[in-house]
């Protein structure tokens, strides 16, 4: 039940990046704004990490893989692939292609593993799925119907199998780090990683507008989906698995809804309604199962 209710919070934490960064967003460029909410978090997280960083230092260079690859999927280029996205791909196709991440979760790990799921996981899977979905679309054909590929999507593509890749690199490695020193090295190495790329995005860094909501979005975005969401995906992923703790990514667009309603004044549809009950169902079906191996 714990893993539970932090992988919960991580979705209202991920939702809220969605409504409180979406003016960052149009203002920041993507490897930029990456940048800044991991020199956010690094400051955030020193005052707990630091001590955890001095204690273990023979652990980070005997893990220097492990930390790398955690920090390249997860921070580095999971962050940059999604920004990029959203700059030329609708909300509705990058929607569902982030729903599909508990479906590359659960390839990955059979693939690289050859651990096996159960049939009840795998339909709880799939009306999570159709849940965002109906979501996304407002059940509307006309919206269906007239769905293309854009490079945008191939890029959130990418974005989603990264997320994969890291949730099943947490599985295997996070267990052998303090918490909060993990995070504060993987916060440093991904600094390292941004500086020289932040070299390809100098005329867009020129053009930045600062303003309070700009830097009020920052702060917001660099501690609640950079850090403490981030820490609470961990340890759910530690107690039930990458596949099982994806499918709460599902309930991401649940809460953005939710969100719009109070903070946006938008109005909920029966459709919107009917999409949030087979999200639930799908994520109660696949976390009353376990996996077969």
């Amino acid at each position: 039940m714990k893993a539970y209710l932090l992988l919960i919070l991580t979705a209202i934490f991920y939702a809220g990046n969605l409504i409180v960064g979406k003016p960052v967003t149009a203002e920041i460029p993507p490897i930029t704004l990456s940048f800044f909410r991991y020199l956010i978090a690094a400051f955030v997280i020193l005052p707990l990490g630091y001590r955890e960083w001095k204690n273990n230092k023979a652990l980070w260079k005997k893990e220097w893989k492990a930390i790398l690859s955690l920090s390249v999927t997860g921070l580095v280029f999971f962050n940059i692939f999604v920004y990029s996205a959203l700059n030329y791909t609708t909300s509705i196709n990058a929607g569902i292609v982030e729903a599909s991440t508990p479906i590359f979760t659960l390839l990955l790990t059979l693939l690289l593993f050859g651990e096996k799921f159960n049939h009840k996981q795998m339909v709880g899977v799939f009306i999570s799925l159709f849940g965002v979905f109906i979501v996304i679309t407002k059940g509307s054909l006309e919206v269906i119907m007239g769905l293309q590929f854009n490079s945008g999507d191939l890029i959130m593509l990418l974005a989603m199998i990264t997320w994969a890749l890291y949730s099943i690199l947490i599985k295997n490695h996070i267990w052998k780090f303090p918490t909060y020193g993990a995070l504060l090295v993987m916060s440093v190495v991904a600094l390292i990683i941004f500086i020289p790329l932040m070299l390809l995005e100098m005329k867009g860094i020129k053009q930045i507008e600062w303003s309070w909501p700009i830097i009020g979005g920052l702060i917001y975005l660099g501690i609640f989906p950079s850090l403490i969401a981030l820490i609470a995906y961990n340890k759910g992923v530690q107690e039930i698995g990458p596949s099982r703790a994806s499918i709460f990514l599902n309930l991401v667009p649940v809460f953005t809804m939710t969100g719009a309603v109070v903070f946006l004044q938008e109005a909920v549809t029966i459709v919107q309604i009917t999409g949030v009950l087979f999200v639930i169902v799908g994520v109660i079906v696949t976390n009353r199962t376990r996996a077969t191996t």
